[in-house]
C-alpha cells in the first residue's frame, strides 16, 4: 500500500494507546513499540508496528528515519490563558518580596491587571502577541491547546478575545479548543456586587458567547465550546459558580471549572455533579471529593507550574488521585501571572519530582488524558490507527528523558496532521 508518510526505526514508539482515558495502573503503561514505525495517510495514522513489518507493508511519498529516537503523541495542553497583552513581570518581583496571589488580586493586580491591558488592546495586537506564544508551544511539542477568555470581563472585550481565538485557529497549525471564562474575576465596575455581575454573565455574556460559537468555524470542525468559572475566595462563590455553569449548559456549552486552588468552597463536587469534562487545579481538594472524582468521568487537570512559579512546596495530591482511580491530566496554565510557562515537558518534569508521578504517568497525563479533558480524546492524544497524525520525534533513546531532562527542548520534529511543521 502506498501512503503519504512513513516514520521508521524509532528506538521506541510510545503510543499511549487506549480507547478511554487511563486510570490507576494503566497510567504506567505508555504502549511501547520497540524499533517502531508509524504509517500516515491523508493526515491520519493508518498503522503502528515494528519497522521491519511496516517498511515491507508500505511505500511512501515521504520516509523519515527516526534514527533511534522516540516517537510519541503531540502534547495536549488542556488549560491555558494565552490570549493576553503585555506581561506581569512586576508582580513576579512582588511575590518574591512576599506578596501572595490573593493579596496582589485585592490590590488590583493579577487578573484585573491583564483585564485593563486586554480591554485597551485591539484584536490584532492580541492575535500577534499570542501567535508568538503558540509558535513557542508548538516547538516544545504542543499540538492541541485549550484557550480561555477571561481577561475582558465585559461583553466587548470577551467577544474580542473570542475573535482572537478564532483568528489564531485559522492561522496556526495547532488545534485550538475555545473556553468561555467570563467568570474569571469581579471587574472594578462590579466590585462588591458579585451577584449583579453573575447575573450580567448569565443574561448577557453567555448568550453572546454562545452566538459567537454558533457562527464560528468550530462547530463544523466538531470542536466543543466550554464554559468555565473561577470558584474561589474573592472570585465566585459556590452558588454563583453553579448558576454560571448551569447557564452555560443551557446554551450548549460543556463544563469546566477552576476549583480548590487556594480555598475549598465545595466546587469540585458541584462541577462533577454537573457532568464536568474537567475540574482544574485541585490543590486543596479533600479525600472525599477525590473519591467522588474517581467514580466519575471528570478529568482532574493538575497544574504544577503554578505552584512552582509561586515558590510553593504544596502541590495537588495527584499521586493520591491516580491511586484512587481518578482520571488525571497535566497542563501548563500558560498565563502572564501565575504560570508564564509554554512547556509541557517542564510541567512533566515538575510533576515527577514534586508530585511523584512516574514518567509514564506524566506522558499519559499530557497526551491521552489531556485530550479527553478538552473533548478531543477520539481524535488526538495517542498513536492509534484512525487518529490524527500529531506526532513528535524526540531526540532521546527513551521516552523517560522527556521528564528526566529539563531546561532544554528535546523535541526534534513536530508532525501535525501528517505534515512536518
Amino acid at each position: 500500500m502506498h501512503i503519504d508518510l512513513l516514520i521508521h526505526h524509532a528506538a521506541q514508539v510510545a503510543t499511549c494507546a487506549a480507547d478511554a482515558p487511563k486510570r490507576g495502573a494503566a497510567m504506567a503503561d505508555v504502549g511501547i513499540v520497540n524499533d517502531g514505525a508509524v504509517a500516515v495517510h491523508q493526515g491520519l495514522i493508518v498503522d503502528v508496528g515494528d519497522s521491519q513489518t511496516l517498511c515491507q507493508r508500505y511505500t511512501a511519498d515521504q520516509m523519515i528515519d527516526a534514527g533511534g529516537r522516540v516517537i510519541c503523541p503531540g502534547f495536549v495542553d488542556a488549560h491555558t490563558h494565552i490570549v493576553y497583552a503585555g506581561d506581569r513581570a512586576a508582580e513576579f518581583e512582588l511575590r518574591i518580596k512576599g506578596a501572595s496571589y490573593l493579596e496582589i488580586m485585592e490590590a488590583g493586580g493579577g487578573i484585573l491587571s491583564s483585564m485593563r491591558r486586554v480591554r485597551a488592546a485591539p484584536v490584532e495586537q492580541l492575535v500577534n502577541e499570542t501567535s508568538a506564544r503558540l509558535e513557542m508551544m508548538l516547538a516544545l511539542g504542543t499540538t492541541t491547546v485549550e484557550i480561555k477568555t477571561g481577561y475582558g470581563l465585559d461583553a466587548d472585550s470577551e467577544l474580542k478575545m473570542l475573535q482572537a481565538i478564532a483568528q489564531l485557529d485559522e492561522r496556526h497549525a495547532l488545534d485550538i479548543v475555545p473556553t468561555f471564562l467570563g467568570a474569571h474575576a469581579i471587574p472594578p465596575e462590579y466590585q462588591g456586587r458579585g451577584d449583579e455581575f453573575t447575573q450580567y454573565i448569565i443574561q448577557t455574556l453567555i448568550p453572546a458567547a454562545a452566538e459567537w460559537y454558533r457562527a464560528s468555524q468550530f462547530p463544523a470542525k466538531n470542536i466543543a465550546f466550554f464554559i468555565d468559572v473561577f470558584c474561589e475566595q474573592n472570585a465566585f462563590n459556590l452558588d454563583q459558580s453553579r448558576r454560571i455553569l448551569e447557564a452555560g449548559v443551557a446554551h450548549g456549552m460543556l463544563v469546566k471549572a477552576h476549583v480548590d486552588e487556594f480555598v475549598n468552597l465545595g466546587g469540585a463536587k458541584m462541577a462533577i455533579d454537573l457532568g464536568a469534562a474537567s475540574i482544574d487545579h485541585l490543590d486543596v481538594t479533600s479525600a472525599s471529593e477525590v473519591a467522588h472524582l474517581a467514580h466519575s468521568d471528570t478529568v482532574s487537570v493538575i497544574i504544577p507550574a503554578v505552584n512552582f512559579n509561586f515558590g510553593s512546596t504544596h502541590f495537588a495530591d495527584i499521586r493520591g488521585m491516580i491511586d484512587a482511580g481518578a482520571v488525571v491530566a497535566l497542563a501548563t496554565d500558560y498565563n502572564p501571572g501565575s504560570a508564564p510557562c509554554p512547556s509541557m515537558p517542564l510541567v512533566m518534569a515538575i510533576a515527577c519530582r514534586y508530585q511523584k508521578l512516574l514518567p509514564s504517568e506524566a506522558l499519559n497525563a499530557s497526551t491521552l488524558n489531556a485530550a479527553y479533558a478538552v473533548g478531543m480524546g477520539d481524535k488526538v492524544g495517542s498513536i492509534q490507527a484512525g487518529k490524527q497524525a500529531d506526532l513528535l520525534i524526540v531526540d532521546a533513546p527513551d521516552y523517560r528523558h522527556l521528564a528526566y531532562q529539563f531546561g532544554g527542548n528535546l523535541v526534534k520534529q513536530v508532525i501535525k496532521r501528517g505534515n512536518v511543521v
